[in-house]
């Protein structure tokens, strides 16, 4: 029995499938009714597995320890002898009860020492294939960061990655904040309830967990819930945890952060090596995938400026040329019906060409996402008409712009900023645009006036003299 217990202890390499057939081993060999293997922690000895087989009757006990190298693993135990005496008393020690004789300890040593062979066999196949699955999983999360997902999706994926592959409760991806603390802004979890209530959370500035982290310094906790380090709110939810810091060439991207609940299984050194190692591959990542899209963005910003000149030194040109024909036909045409058409259809010709300047505009705009507050936009106007130009006009906003001017006003005036630009850049001489939106000025009646005024040192249309000045103000506010 021994000789088939040692041979079959080493037929398969699943750490917790060779554990349960020790201790199941065991019970046969020594003929006992219960048998545990406990697995403890090498730094403190605490309790952090336990296989069992048959039913705890009490009984006499015999525990052998279960080495690997140097190392104490855990504590093969068997409990209550079968034998032909009177049962057991819970408790175990009452006369007649069964024991267990000299030759079942060196069985169980026996068997103990073959067993810490088999397990150093396990979990060395063990870290390796948990080592091929965080390969796998970081070269999976940099195919998909470079696939073109937008910055949140990405970092979604990595909280994600990082989650199932530690077998943790939830994942989490930190950014730092303006005042030096971070927050929380992509999370995942198995219940999207627990994710998103994560989502916002903040490491205010001074944490003793964020100055670990700021120096580039992984953080492991045993329990987030109860180490003095921790002060956010969600903290009481989890138990052993790893934060690591996403670093690439010396600057601190963010914080991947892996909990699990409390009184879940710890997480190892080999854990801790391989997540901390995910980290950096990570953040490495992210750094290829942020300057992929700004080289996307740049070429498709190089595509749009191409296409503007095109049309300016092409399209408009021609019409403009058209134009003048019309005005010289129309001239030497006199009064009548037929000046008439070729008036109107040269006010057309110039409603198009303006229409066009205007989509030439919109393409210098950069591709990048639309600013939300109205100075933001008409910034980002007057950045557009810069490249045609030649200068960038001078921006002026005078009083509460953006709670005086609401949506669909703003449309309005952002559109008259665009023609009066415009326009200003068919006149010939233009050196100099001023801007000024004015949200100070009342009505009689108290109302608040909005007021965009375009002023430009181009020459007049009557020849008279420089200057231009084009004032656009709500009509009904």
């Amino acid at each position: 029995m021994l000789l088939e217990s040692v041979l079959g202890i080493g037929t398969d390499l699943e750490l917790g499938v060779t554990l349960q057939y020790i201790v199941e081993a065991a019970v046969e060999l020594v003929g006992a009714v219960y048998g545990e293997l406990g697995v403890v922690q090498p730094e403190n000895a605490a309790l952090t597995e336990l296989f069992s087989a048959g039913a705890d009757e009490g009984g006499t006990t015999a525990e052998v320890p279960v080495r690997v190298a140097d190392e104490v693993f855990g504590t093969l135990r068997v409990r209550g002898k079968r034998g032909d005496g009177p049962p057991a008393a819970p408790g175990g020690g009452e006369a007649g009860e069964a024991r267990f004789a000299p030759q079942d300890l060196v069985l169980l040593h026996t068997l103990a020492a073959q067993a810490g062979i088999a397990i150093g066999n396990a979990r060395t196949y063990g870290r390796a294939r948990q080592r091929e699955r965080w390969i796998q999983g970081a070269a999976a999360v940099t195919t998909a960061l470079l696939t073109g997902e937008s910055a949140e999706d990405a970092l979604t994926t990595v909280a994600e990655s990082a989650r199932v592959l530690a077998d943790a409760d939830a994942g989490a991806v930190l950014l730092p904040t303006a005042d030096g603390g971070m927050r929380i802004v992509a999370a995942s979890a198995g219940d999207p309830v627990i994710a998103d209530g994560m989502i916002g959370t903040t490491i205010l500035p001074g944490s003793a967990v964020l100055e670990q982290l700021l120096g580039g310094e992984p953080v492991f906790l045993d329990d987030s819930a109860t180490d003095p380090r921790m002060t956010t709110a969600v903290r009481e939810r989890f138990g052993p945890s790893m934060m690591l810091p996403l670093q690439h060439g010396g600057r601190l991207i963010g914080t991947l952060t892996v909990p699990r609940t409390r009184g879940g299984r710890p997480y190892t050194p080999a854990d801790r090596l391989l997540a901390t190692q995910f980290a950096s591959q990570a953040a490495l990542a992210l750094v290829l995938a942020d300057a992929q899209h700004n080289r996307e963005r740049l070429a498709v910003f190089e595509d749009r400026d191409r296409i503007a000149r095109d049309l300016h030194d092409l399209v408009v040109q021609r019409l403009f040329a058209t134009e003048m024909m019309l005005e010289s036909t129309r001239r030497r045409a006199g009064a009548g019906e037929t000046a008439a058409l070729i008036g109107r259809a040269t006010d057309e010709l110039d409603s198009t060409i303006q229409e066009v300047r205007t989509a030439i505009f919109a393409l210098q705009q950069p591709p990048a996402e639309a600013p939300t507050s109205l100075r933001g936009r008409v910034l980002r106007e007057t950045d557009g008409a810069a490249a045609l130009l030649g200068f960038r006009p001078s921006v002026q906003f005078l009083g509460p712009v953006e709670s005086s001017v609401p949506e669909p006003l703003d449309a309005r005036l952002l559109s008259a900023l665009r023609g009066a630009l415009a326009a200003a850049h068919r006149r010939e001489g233009v050196s100099a645009v001023a801007v000024e939106v004015d949200a100070t000025g009342r009505l009689p009646d108290g109302r608040t006036v909005v007021r965009l005024v375009v002023r430009d040192d181009g020459a007049r249309e009557d020849g008279s003299g420089t200057g231009h000045t084009t004032t656009w103000q709500a009509p009904d506010h």
